[in-house]
């Protein structure tokens, strides 16, 4: 198991722009419009369930039905999708919205243009032999996190707690690798965790003591969300002197609309068909099994389904939330202006409502995963 997740981890330390088809399997739906127009994505990591929309996007031929010919660009360690959008490398990025407001904080033109997750999946993993059963318990602690953008709802807690992270005050921070060895090993009390991804890789490893897969009984899950310091994650990002141009003679705000639009429709495909989602994930790129993408893939629904407002579009309860935590634990100097923008996705949800599709997911039931040894 260990082995296996090295490898993992060695196969994704270089990003390679990904660049998503049609599925064979799959008819694309005929476009209205002459010509396409290419644009480039962003992701914030390696092709997984957590991304899953945007190749379902692709290769169901969403994109294409809106005019728009659409390249992935996988993510890596050292790559930070604000960094590339501003850059003018991307026209559009994924990532968390403290990250984005962390940015804008430093004089970037970045905007937030549609909120796919409308809840937080950031816990941190402690033993249950440990004791440590809330953040304020790591004080004097080693306590690993992948940095790079992805601190921001811990490191608030922790000073929420007394304690200085960005100082090592208090609190001994380890940069954690994208595998979770250093916590199987012990060599860490706590590591962080997302619902859909590094939890399942301690439930698909066997305990040695016992020969049998570890269980959350072994665990204690804290989450960030009930820490008092949860924020927004994945939403959909670019830049705002990029949506006052035009490309090929189309408003960049249309072709916004269009993106949005045409990713939204793939958020609604995984959550109706999880299993085909699955599929087309691991055909995008299959360094993580099917087993283990099938629990994201569910666990990643569950942060997205049910929606209130509608797919995309900005909750201005949560934005305030996760904008006033970011603020009063550092993560941002002053309160944030101009950070998002919902008409855009307001646009786009309209006329997917328009076409029948349902955007709220009212009726929306996880499915039943069981994790086996590798997550196979």
């Amino acid at each position: 198991m260990r082995k296996r997740w090295i490898v993992w981890l060695a196969a994704v330390t270089v990003a390679v722009p990904l660049a998503v088809g049609l599925s064979a399997a799959t008819a694309a739906p005929k476009t209205a419009h002459a010509s396409l127009i290419n644009i480039t994505l962003q992701s914030k990591w390696v092709p997984q369930a957590q991304f899953a929309g945007y190749y379902a996007a692709a290769a169901r031929g969403y994109f294409k039905k809106e005019g728009l010919n659409v390249t992935i660009k996988a993510g890596g360690p050292d790559i930070i999708p604000e960094q590339v959008v501003a850059s003018g490398q991307a026209q559009f990025g994924i990532d968390w919205l403290p990250s984005l407001l962390a940015a804008r904080d430093k004089g970037t033109d970045l905007v937030n243009i549609a909120q796919v997750y409308a809840r937080s999946g950031m816990t941190q993993l402690t033993w249950k032999s440990s004791g440590i059963t809330t953040v304020a318990e790591m004080k004097g602690k080693k306590v690993a996190n992948w940095l790079g953008g992805n601190q921001y709802e811990l490191f608030a807690a922790m000073v929420k707690a007394g304690m200085d992270p960005d100082k090592n005050q208090g609190v001994t921070i380890v940069q954690q690798p994208f595998d979770m060895n250093l916590f199987l090993d012990h060599k860490v009390d706590s590591a962080s965790a997302m619902t859909y991804n590094e939890l399942a890789q301690v439930l698909e490893t066997k305990n040695p003591k016992t020969g049998k897969l570890y269980t959350l009984s072994s665990l204690n899950v804290i989450r960030m969300q009930n820490a008092g310091t949860g924020m927004l994650e994945d939403g959909i990002f670019t830049n705002g002197s990029w949506l006052t141009g035009s490309t090929d003679g189309v408003a960049n705000s249309t072709i916004a609309v269009r993106f949005i639009k045409a990713s939204l429709e793939g958020w609604i495909y995984c959550r109706d068909h999880v299993s085909a989602c699955v599929d087309i994930t691991v055909k995008a790129g299959p360094t993580l099994p099917k087993g283990h993408q099938t629990w994201e893939m569910n666990e990643v629904n569950k942060l997205i389904w049910p929606n209130k407002a509608g797919v995309g579009i900005m909750d201005p309860t949560a934005y305030a939330q996760t904008a006033s935590i970011s603020q009063q634990f550092g993560v941002i100097s002053k309160a944030p202006s101009g950070a998002y923008r919902a008409d855009l996705a307001e646009k786009a949800v309209k006329e997917l409502m328009a076409e029948g599709v349902d955007v709220y997911g009212k009726s929306y039931t996880p499915i039943k995963v069981t994790l086996t040894e590798g997550g196979k």
